[in-house]
């Protein structure tokens, strides 16, 4: 096979024999394709050559192989007798084949054939027993029929039963059925239609076991999910007129002048809008209509609750799916959440169209607003109960839910019964209105402080705190007839307030005129004076006018927080006002009793008795400075708790500047002593010009009769009197005894390089016992060391008793030794 290969190789390689190699080879294609560019004689003696070449490889390849040729023809003969005995076998098969044939075909034929006789001799009896039964079904509807409403049930039964028969059209055509056909066709429209009448009737009437027959003549008919939704539709369309016809202003204005032509005794005639003495008819006509709204809303939920009540008691006798299930179902959503949000939704839509389309319902409505609140929250409390058992009833439904499509159906109206809130939606559809309203509320509160501060130097007079008095009482009267909008009204009583205590801030001056306590008293401080105690005036106005309020008006905790919350924002302001007085008087008694230490102390004579010797100079212009404030400064300020509380804090403070002032002075001898303790004496009587009795001021004033006696006792004694540590801290003991000590032994302020002034300002700034302790401590370490780096054997006398005095001091008050 070498040769024959070797040639067709060469054939692919040469362009004039290739083509004829290729699978796809076209004759006449590549004669065409010669005449167009080759020699034909030069290519017709190269094909020449190619065909010699092919029969001689031909003749050489049979030579090689002819002993093969022989063998392959010889064996011809045994295929040709091998095929003749095949042909002869298959033959015989064919004719057994045809046999077998015979005998099988012809019985199949007559079973086939009497199969058939007998399916539609079966189909022919069945046919005749519908048919009986259409007949005998068709009788007892008949009977049925001629005894509702009392067998309406029954006859829903057997309408359905012959829809059943009739639905696959065999029986349809049979002339003895066509009287019954006809008889179901009419039956069921018939029956249909009273039991919705029924349904209308029991609802409205309450009556349980007219819709419990309604709804079973429903169920049996196949249609309660349709029925009781259009039934449900119809309802809410009716609704949907009533709440359009309410709200409409022609309509309106129709009832109106009707009302007014029937009292002058004349014909009703073509209405129009409200002429300007008409306004009054025309809201009264209004809220007429509103109110038979709030009925018709009523009487709709009602009637949906009703029916809700008995589509939870019926159940299929067969599957026992409640009939609720079925209806919520074919709605998509529970009953409840269906009715109450197409009422919501309608309510907001109308009421929007109103405002817009009419200023006189608009006005009317906003001015009025708490009456239209009113009307709702008894719509509200009416409907309540009904709708808390719609939305409770729903939720078992799901809750015993399986898998099924109806189950699963009541699983999602309860999750929508459960996610809305009635109430809440309810009034969400006034939103608008009540935004409106409470505008105009905010502007009624704000007019009367506006008025005050017409003049920026003039404070509000007590006729314009009473108008604003007699405002708020009003605001609050009628916002009381819902708890939200009285939560509402009452932060815009807040806002107003607030509103006037910001003016009244921004009257009152803070600049040093307002607080100067040397001279008369200025006219910004008369300013102060008449803002504060007009304020007061209003803060004792208002807290009877709120309390006479809230004697009779039941609101809610958060409304009686925001309007309590006015009294303290006023006390704020007045505090405002007072302060910077009360601060700039309280600096100058402490820049007098600095005064104190210019002042000789060191005398030794002690002639006179304390109560014989004069006060010293100092306290002599304390007291006239105190008489002076309090008659220049307090007094025209009404009495309040507020001044009180200032006043006292003044005294108290003065009282303790003077008691530690009097512990720093150095040296004291017992002419001074005397000195001192007449100053106490003078000073617990001058104090009465601020504060009219010094034994309310409490500690200050104990402190100040106790820090008397203990100017005459002894070191050892003084630390053992027994309100030490209690009443008489451990560092004003100390303070004493420094007093008594030499100068080497230096008080704590002169260890610090503090001046006195310095001194007791830290000490107010630090009121804890333990670090006032902890710094004397340092002083007396540093008293030792200096003694220790002098050379001196022996400390002062009174060392000992103040180290006694510091170690139960910072014992007691956990300090460090």
């Amino acid at each position: 096979m070498s040769a024959p290969t070797s040639v067709f190789t060469d054939f692919s390689k040469d362009g004039v024999y290739s083509p004829f190699l290729r699978d796809d080879f076209d004759v006449q294609q590549h004669t065409t394709e010669l005449v167009q560019g080759v020699v034909i004689a030069e290519h017709l003696n190269k094909l020449s050559l190619g065909l010699s070449r092919v029969e001689s490889e031909l003749e050489q390849h049979v030579g090689e192989h002819y002993e093969e040729l022989l063998a392959q023809a010889a064996g011809i003969d045994t295929l040709e007798n091998s095929l003749a005995a095949i042909q002869a076998r298959t033959q015989t098969l064919q004719a057994g084949v045809e046999r077998v044939r015979a005998r099988i075909v012809e019985p199949y034929y007559r079973l086939e054939k009497h199969t058939l006789m007998l399916a539609r001799l079966q189909s022919s009896c069945e046919l005749l027993r519908r048919l009986i039964r259409c007949l005998a079904v068709t009788s007892r509807l008949t009977a049925q029929l001629n005894n509702c409403p009392n067998e309406l049930a029954k006859a829903a039964t057997s309408i359905s039963e012959l829809e059943e028969l009739y639905s696959d059209g065999e029986l349809c055509g049979i002339s003895v059925l066509e009287g019954s056909e006809r008889l179901a066709s009419t039956a069921r429209d018939t029956v249909q239609q009273q039991a919705t009448d029924m349904l209308h009737s029991g609802a409205i009437t309450h009556n349980q076991t007219q819709v419990g027959t309604a709804l079973q003549v429903f169920h049996n008919l196949g249609c309660l999910g349709t029925s009781v939704s259009g039934v449900v539709t119809e309802l809410l369309q009716r609704l949907n007129n009533t709440i359009a016809t309410s709200l409409d202003a022609t309509a309106i204005a129709d009832a109106a002048s009707n009302a007014a032509n029937t009292k002058k005794g004349m014909a009703p005639g073509k209405s129009v809008l409200p002429a300007l003495g008409q306004t009054t008819q025309f809201r009264a006509a209004l809220w007429a209509s509103l109110e038979k709204l709030m009925d018709d809303i009523h009487n709709t939920v009602l009637m949906t609750h009703h029916l809700h009540k008995v589509l939870v008691k019926k159940r299929d006798p067969v599957s026992h799916v409640v009939f609720l299930d079925a209806v919520e179902q074919h709605c998509g959503r529970d009953l409840f959440s269906k009715v109450w949000m197409n009422i919501t939704a309608e309510l907001t839509k109308h009421f929007a169209i109103a405002a817009t389309g009419s200023h006189f319902i608009r006005q009317a409505l906003e001015v009025d607003y708490p009456k239209l609140v009113r009307l709702y929250g008894e719509l509200w409390r009416r409907l309540e109960t009904g709708a808390s058992d719609m939305m409770l009833t729903t939720r078992p439904a799901a809750a015993a839910a399986d898998t099924t499509t109806a189950s699963a159906a009541a699983a999602t109206a309860a999750s929508t019964a459960t996610d809305i809130e009635p109430e809440r939606m309810l009034r969400a559809s006034l939103q608008p209105l009540e935004a409106a309203f409470l505008s105009r509320s905010l502007s009624r509160l704000f007019d009367p402080v506006n008025l005050m501060f017409s003049s920026p130097t003039t404070p509000p007079t007590k006729q314009e705190c009473d108008a604003l008095i007699k405002t708020i009482s009003s605001e609050v009267n009628v916002s009381s007839v819902d708890g939200v909008l009285s939560e509402n009204v009452a932060r815009n009583v807040l806002k107003a307030v607030q509103l006037l205590c910001s003016k009244c801030e921004q009257m009152m001056p803070v600049d040093r005129d307002a607080t100067q306590v040397i001279g008369p008293s200025t006219e910004q401080q008369q300013l102060v004076v008449s803002t504060v105690n007009q304020l007061l005036y209003l803060r004792g106005q208002l807290d009877r006018a709120l309390s006479a309020s809230l004697s009779h008006l039941c609101l809610t905790p958060a409304a009686l927080n925001t309007l309590k919350a006015t009294v303290p924002a006023l006390d704020a302001v007045m505090t405002a006002g007072v302060a910077p007085l009360f601060a700039s008087i309280s600096t100058a008694i402490q820049d007098i009793l600095l005064t104190m230490h210019n002042e000789d102390f060191s005398s030794n004579e002690s002639g006179a008795s304390s109560s014989n010797l004069p006060c010293s100079l100092y306290l002599r212009e304390l007291q006239t400075f105190l008489t002076r404030a309090a008659t220049d400064y307090i007094a025209p300020f009404h009495s309040s708790n507020i001044l009180r509380q200032h006043t006292d804090e003044a005294s108290t403070r003065c009282l303790t500047l003077f008691v530690w002032h009097a512990s720093l002075l150095r040296p004291v001898g017992d002419g001074g002593k005397l000195r001192l303790a007449a100053d106490f004496a003078q000073l617990e009587e001058g104090i009465s010009a601020l504060c009219s009795k010094p034994s309310d001021l409490g500690q200050a004033y104990r402190l100040l009769r106790a820090v008397r006696p203990l100017l005459f006792l002894t070191p050892q004694h003084m630390i053992q009197v027994s309100s030490v540590g209690d009443l008489l801290p451990y560092s004003l003991i100390l303070h004493l005894l420094f007093a008594r000590a030499p100068p080497e032994l230096r008080s704590p302020h002169q260890s610090a390089n503090w001046s006195i002034g310095q001194y007791l300002s830290w000490l107010e700034q630090h009121p804890q016992e333990s670090e006032r302790l902890e710094l004397i401590a340092g002083t007396l370490e540093s008293y030792v060391t200096t003694v220790r780096r002098t050379g001196r054997t022996h400390y002062a006398p009174v060392y000992p008793v103040m180290v006694q005095a510091l170690e139960e001091g910072m014992r007691r008050h956990g300090g460090v030794k």
